[in-house]
């Protein structure tokens, strides 16, 4: 098989269409003929020496795919050779096969395209998990930041299948005007505008009963502020930096609650417990199209690199995908 591989990892990284062994499965796993696999920060991350996968898993880059089941491993039950699906993956994504975990594993049909579903788990299951374990609330109102993002475009298309109204942070009025276009009740363009003001004067000053937050340190004090009584910040990405300083005594009297989640640092157990969650909760919201990924741009496998230079420069709208 071909598959993606990252010669130097570092910043002077190369990512190489290169001839490569096709894996086989194990227990409980299939393997995968790819269709498409979806892009993500993560990757870029590893690329860079950065993120390296978890023990045992594949060194490839590649966290979410689709396809069709070219095989079973051994102890595989309610699947079959030739089923399209789409597939949660620890790494090996960038490649015509990838090895999945059957738990893993998500059935495509309704009006979800095949292709488009390669850019559906990643993004369904953070934003889901962060959700239920927040004891989220159908129509609790949520903030989204990086609204124009893969993640924040499933949040918003998700949130509103769900009847919230959902606010998203995004950079520039075509971006903000995107999330609008999405669901979002109001974009809010962060570079002119302050994301606290508008969500409190939107909601009454009642603040967000939810924020998703790929900042990190930069909006910690700021989110707070938007939060309502009882609500719960999920940080799940830290582009403005990682340390920042919170006054405990404003938190326990507003009882407030922070998260800080990854996805691909947990243990295979829980990943098949989010996976389960997903496909029960949510799932059937994707393949009717009610919170479909939202595909920015498509190219062919061979030119990652240049899916990775997208995805950096950050001007597409919702996720990339490279296309077999």
């Amino acid at each position: 098989m071909y598959g993606i591989v990252v010669e130097n990892p570092g910043r002077d990284h190369k990512l190489v269409l290169a001839e490569l062994p096709t894996p086989r499965p194990g227990p409980g796993q299939v393997l995968m003929k790819v269709t498409a696999s979806g892009v993500n920060r993560a990757d870029l991350l590893q690329a860079r020496g950065g993120y390296p996968p978890p023990e045992g898993a594949s060194d490839l880059l590649g966290l979410e795919c689709s396809g069709v089941i070219a095989e079973l491993g051994e102890e595989v039950e309610g699947w079959s050779v030739g089923d399209e699906v789409a597939a949660l993956l620890p790494g090996g994504g960038y490649a015509e096969y990838a090895v999945a975990e059957s738990a893993c594993l998500f059935a495509v049909g309704g009006s979800l395209p095949l292709e488009d579903a390669g850019a559906a788990p990643e993004s369904v299951c953070t934003v889901w998990s962060n959700l239920y374990e927040a004891d989220y609330q159908a129509g609790a109102p949520l903030l989204a930041h990086g609204g124009a993002g893969g993640i924040g475009t499933m949040a918003i298309t998700l949130g509103t299948a769900l009847g919230s109204p959902v606010f998203a942070t995004a950079g520039g009025p075509e971006r903000v005007q995107a999330c609008e276009t999405l669901g979002a009740v109001r974009g809010i363009d962060h570079r002119a505008e302050d994301f606290v003001q508008v969500v409190l004067e939107e909601t009454d000053f009642r603040g967000a009963d939810f924020i998703i937050d790929v900042m990190g340190a930069a909006y910690l004090e700021r989110n707070l502020k938007a939060l309502a009584w009882g609500g719960t910040l999920a940080v799940i990405g830290l582009m403005g930096g990682s340390v920042a300083e919170v006054d405990l005594g404003k938190m326990l009297g507003h009882c407030h609650r922070v998260m800080a989640t990854n996805l691909r640092g947990r243990s295979p157990a829980d990943k098949a417990l989010i996976c389960g969650r997903v496909r029960h909760d949510v799932w059937d919201l994707v393949t009717a199209g009610r919170s479909a990924p939202v595909i920015g741009a498509r190219l062919p496998v061979a030119e990652a690199a240049a899916a990775h230079a997208l995805m950096k420069a950050g001007s597409v709208v919702g996720k990339i995908l490279l296309v077999w």
